[in-house]
């Protein structure tokens, strides 16, 4: 029966729409079971019935008139149960209700399965027998298995308007739900974008070319000249710092571990498309396997440069794209590479079925102002392209081929998003204060790559957190430290006077470099960040040794140690810092010891905040992190991702706990993440006495506008009121709430 069980699969997600798949399921349902009917009944909860939409063994007449009321009658009691109902005998059944024009009054047998997607119950797949029958556990297996699977197709059905035009009536006002990825409200035509060309279709082959070589560096010149050129085209509309995303994939097009690998390979004997496919993929699993979400996104920038190259290689050069006035850009997995592609002042949202709000992609999205949804998994890609969308990126929704109530809506929403947009430039010039004097420094988060010309935003008050990791992924040995000390001060005379806040390398277990891999089975909770720096003090001293020269007759460095859970890793990782600062000393460098703070990202760290805040100079919240070990959720896993909430109340309370443990000391503590930079939490950490938040470039105005709104006497009452919550969700009404009375609405969902 897996045979059968394979077979029906493959032919249901071939099938081009909804009716031609359920008319596949009864059919093949029916004979796999020995079965006298199949039939699928799909519920209509805005007209509160369930409808006859495919059958075999019933009367075909009956398809789209047999409705039944909602949870009424055996079909209903399996949707109402969202469970199986197994009936020997269906009519002796009391929840039984008879359909005359089903044909159905010899049958006896019934099972019923609840076909469900996102806990909510679609429809019922039913077989029924002549004869008195219980069916059997393999078969109630078997129809589960392929209910869930034709809740896809209907769920895509429902998306693309497929089920409505089986209704021929207006369409409703149904939404597809993704994961927010930029703020602001799109609405335009549908443009699905794809892969260039497709590694994994590349054969193993023998190269038999003698110019395979030159042809393959030939493709990458060509590739690097594409970039720069998208880089060109988008110089004017981001910032340096998301425009420098395009050299660190200059740097990789010119790395010895993609290119040299590559060229390797092709001088064993490999033909070049299969060398650059092996290449690729070895490089991309390495990241594939991190937990840090930045870094993680680099697998699809890996995949994305190969794919290209390929297609120079093939000489398979599609021409260009007609990208109508309003282009909603959407894909399965939207890149970085193809969002540029698109002409800025056509470009007015992206939508990916893939990805989170931490990608690279959503991230350049941000920094250029265009609303985007990510995550979007029940999306049917393949059938949107050029129908009309509405993209919510603050709720992240999207409508296809909405209402026109839907659409007149939203179009209001999106002009007030355009009068919030021009309100906030008016906060540029402000000082960042409360109403009643309070001062909150504004930081940014950075380092996504490893060298910069000017990362400038003047709104920011430094850098809360540069991320040296990609520096040494990008890499195929471990940099120099002159290659170090080149790329920190690059970063710290951009900003100076403005303290510069560098955490050392967070590595390790689920993060492994290249040339440096750890295999375990738990990365999550393995050898990583502190702990791979401390076993391998020579790593560490080294990059501390850059740090220190790099900030020479600056004094704007503050050093970061990431993961600390015990104070035994603080207390060695001073008297390393302390022994690089002697070295440096009596080689006759001017360095001075830098602040040095630790991240609390991890529960140990929260119960052990005053022993921490006693040994360095300041405290950084991790608060990606701490919620997702807080909560045990993996934010990027799609089944649990909702259960992820920084607004937990464990968390606001972890937090009350870090901020009071550091004034014990009279130590700073900052709040970096997406915590920081979300405008309703950042009311609460104002509350709670937090004075440094650290957020991407793009919320610095909006944070600033909330802060320059309110007192921070308000923001106190505001979290005692959010304390007192037991949900998440309680503290979030709550905080909508209070910013829709003070007129900012408008920052936490679409219109003004």
């Amino acid at each position: 029966m897996l045979e059968t069980l394979h077979r029906i699969v493959k032919e249901v997600n071939a099938a081009p729409d909804l009716g031609e798949a359920l008319e596949l399921i009864v059919a093949r349902v029916k004979k796999a079971v020995g079965a006298d009917v199949c039939s699928v009944y799909l519920t209509d909860f805005e007209r509160r019935e369930h409808v006859l939409r495919a059958t075999e063994g019933l009367q075909s007449a009956a398809v789209g008139k047999v409705r039944l009321p909602l949870h009424r009658g055996l079909i209903g009691l399996v949707c109402e149960r969202a469970e199986p109902v197994n009936v020997a005998d269906a009519p002796d059944h009391r929840h039984y209700l008879f359909a005359h024009e089903t044909g159905e009054t010899r049958y006896h047998g019934f099972l019923g399965v609840p076909i469900i997607q996102n806990r909510r119950v679609l429809g019922v797949l039913v077989v029924r027998q002549i004869k008195q029958r219980t069916f059997d556990d393999s078969e109630v297996t078997f129809l589960f298995t392929l209910a869930a699977q034709l809740a896809g197709a209907i769920t895509h059905a429902q998306a693309s308007g497929e089920l409505i035009a089986m209704e021929g009536v207006a369409p409703p006002t149904r939404f597809l739900q993704g994961r927010a990825g930029a703020p602001g409200v799109a609405l335009g035509t549908a443009v699905v974008v794809y892969p260039p060309a497709d590694l994994d279709a590349v054969p193993d082959r023998k190269g038999e070319d003698p110019e395979q070589e030159e042809d393959f560096r030939t493709a990458v010149a060509a590739v690097v000249e594409d970039l720069m050129a998208l880089e060109d085209r988008v110089e004017d509309s981001l910032p340096a710092e998301d425009r420098a995303l395009f050299d660190a994939w200059l740097m990789m097009l010119g790395s010895d571990s993609l290119i040299g690998k590559t060229v390797e390979r092709i001088m064993a004997g490999d033909w070049a498309a299969g060398a650059l496919r092996q290449t690729i993929e070895e490089h991309a699993r390495v990241f594939d396997g991190m937990d840090d979400i930045y870094l993680r996104e680099r697998a699809s920038d890996v995949r994305d440069l190969g794919r290209r190259i390929l297609m120079h290689l093939q000489q398979e050069r599609s021409g260009p794209v007609d990208y109508p006035e309003e282009t909603i850009l959407v894909g399965d997995e939207v890149s970085a590479m193809q969002l540029a592609d698109v002409p800025m002042e056509r470009l007015a949202g992206l939508v990916s079925a893939k990805g989170a709000s931490f990608s690279h992609v959503a991230i350049l999205a941000r920094a250029m102002g265009v609303p985007a949804v990510m995550g979007v998994s029940d999306l049917p890609v393949g059938r949107v392209d050029g129908r009309f969308l509405i993209s919510d990126g603050y709720r992240g929704r999207i409508y296809v081929s909405p209402a026109p109530s839907v659409r007149t809506e939203y179009l209001r929403q999106a002009e007030e998003d355009r009068a919030l947009s021009t309100e906030l430039e008016a906060t540029r010039d402000l000082p960042s204060e409360t109403s009643d004097g309070v001062s909150v420094r504004l930081y940014l988060n950075t380092g996504l790559v490893s060298e910069m010309s000017t990362l400038g935003s003047d709104e920011a008050a430094g850098v809360g957190l540069y991320r040296t990791e990609v520096p040494f992924m990008v890499r195929d040995r471990f940099p120099s430290e002159e290659a170090q000390t080149a790329n920190y001060r690059n970063v710290l005379e951009t900003f100076a006077p403005r303290p510069v806040t560098i955490r050392t390398l967070d590595i390790g277990g689920d993060k492994p470099l290249p040339y440096f891999p750890v295999n375990e089975s738990n990365p999550f909770l393995g050898w990583r960040g502190i702990r791979i720096s401390l076993d391998h003090p020579e790593i560490f001293l080294t990059q501390v040794r850059a740090m220190l020269r790099a900030a020479i007759g600056l004094d704007n460095l503050q050093l970061l140690l990431p993961m600390i859970s015990n104070v035994s890793e603080v207390d060695d990782s001073l008297l390393l810092i302390q022994r690089a600062h002697d070295e440096l000393i009596e080689e006759g460098h001017g360095v001075k010891m830098p602040r040095v703070g630790v991240m609390i990202e991890v529960p140990a760290a929260v119960y052990q905040v005053e022993a921490l805040a006693r040994r360095v100079d300041f405290l950084s919240v991790g608060t990606n992190d701490l919620t997702q070990y807080l909560l045990a959720v993996d934010r990027n896993n799609p089944h649990v991702a909702e259960i992820y909430d920084d607004l937990h109340p464990a968390v606001l309370r972890a937090l009350i706990q870090v901020v009071e443990g550091g004034r014990q000391f009279h130590r700073e503590v900052s709040v970096c993440g997406e915590m920081a930079g979300n405008p309703a939490a950042a009311v609460l950490l104002l509350g709670m006495g937090v004075e440094n938040l650290s957020m991407s470039a793009s919320s610095l105005l909006r944070v600033k506008w909330v802060i320059h709104s309110i007192s921070r006497a308000r923001a106190r009452e505001l979290l005692q009121a959010a304390l007192r919550c037991e949900k998440a969700a309680e503290v979030r009404a709550l905080l909508s709430k209070a910013l829709e009375e003070i007129g900012l609405g408008g920052l936490v969902r679409a219109g003004k």
